[in-house]
């Protein structure tokens, strides 16, 4: 029989798992309605009841057209984005114990982003090979941070200083392009600054398969990552290969952020900005602090692109810069409030 503590054990238990799935339920919610606002507001705004039709039939009407050809590509798009860049920021941090970790500091979005744009201004030709060179482009540059940071082991300090080397130097590239090759550089610049504009059902189906692929990866990686939150000692106590696990979880960061830089360009923060948010409602077990951070960097970033292109209209502004400024100030929030802690 259960004693009365071991009863009292359970309803927590039974409590915070009721908690978690109704955090979880009411991010989808919020992520359907993000989606609905994002098909709504433009340049020309749309009652419910036109986006209804748009659904259901008014073949060839505007709404129609603007709708389902534009928006909601549009829209499916940022919300996959968004979601991979969460869950490659969220496995990170895991890997580097650190909840400041994130693909725009730590080089691998930087490294996607120098494949993209070289393939872009020098081989515009080859433009079909991008998310394929964005990829290699953030494996390389994880490599280049691992092997700066290794000295008998990985310490995820290191990590980080490695990596905030190599984006410097991997952004440096991308600015020698840009002046190399200036008479080129007006066809990449809002890509450069991030932007889901001029994106279609083509787009959609290019970024699905291979978003798709990434979150079967980082959900297979849920147990790795909660075990390396326990620390070196212990994680290697329970039989893991600690420096073969974080080079893998790189490496499904790095397809995360890969194919989303090929995508949209640079987006920073999200990586950053959406883990912390979780780790707060759901706490630090990856079971579910992973699937809430894909929902929550949807809705991030389906929002934030909705704002990109109302708030100054009819001059739409690219994503990266207003997640640049809400993330900055958060960012600095973390360093404010001790955001070097472990997670």
């Amino acid at each position: 029989m259960l004693t009365g503590k071991s009863r009292a054990t359970c309803r927590e238990v039974n409590t915070r798992l009721i908690k978690r799935l109704m955090v979880l339920v009411a991010a989808l919610t919020l992520l359907v309605t993000a989606g609905f606002l994002s098909l709504r507001f433009g340049s020309v705004r749309y009652a419910t009841a036109d986006i209804i039709g748009s659904f259901l039939g008014a073949e060839g009407s505007t709404a129609k057209v603007i709708i389902m050809d534009i928006r909601l590509p549009r829209t499916l798009i940022a919300i996959m984005v968004g979601a991979n860049l969460a869950m490659s920021g969220a496995l990170l941090q895991a890997v580097m114990r650190n909840p400041l970790a994130d693909p725009g500091l730590t080089g691998v979005s930087a490294g996607g982003g120098l494949s993209a744009v070289t393939i872009m201004l020098v081989f515009p030709e080859m433009t079909r090979y991008v998310p394929l060179a964005a990829f290699g482009g953030g494996i390389v540059a994880a490599f280049m941070v691992y092997t700066l940071a290794w000295k008998r082991g990985i310490d995820p300090i290191r990590i980080i200083l490695a990596g905030v080397a190599v984006n410097a130097i991997l952004g440096g590239g991308i600015s020698l392009l840009s002046i190399l090759y200036s008479d080129r550089i007006q066809g990449v610049l809002m890509w450069l600054n991030g932007s889901m504009s001029a994106k279609s059902r083509f787009h959609v189906s290019i970024l699905a398969p291979y978003s798709f692929i990434g979150l079967i990866a980082a959900l297979l990686c849920i147990n790795t990552a909660n075990v390396l939150q326990l620390g070196d000692d212990a994680a290697k106590s329970l039989g893991v290969r600690v420096n073969l696990a974080r080079i893998l979880l790189s490496m499904v960061a790095a397809f995360l952020a890969g194919i989303s830089v090929a995508m949209v360009g640079l987006i920073g923060f999200i990586g950053l900005v959406v883990p912390h948010i979780s780790r707060l409602l759901v706490g630090t077990d990856y079971r579910f602090m992973l699937p809430v951070s894909a929902v929550i960097g949807g809705i991030l970033l389906t929002l934030a692109d909705t704002g990109a292109r109302t708030l100054f209209s009819p001059v739409e502004l690219p994503v990266g810069i207003l997640m640049a400024i809400i993330g900055g100030p958060f960012f600095l929030y973390l360093l404010r409030k001790g955001g070097a802690y472990r997670v």
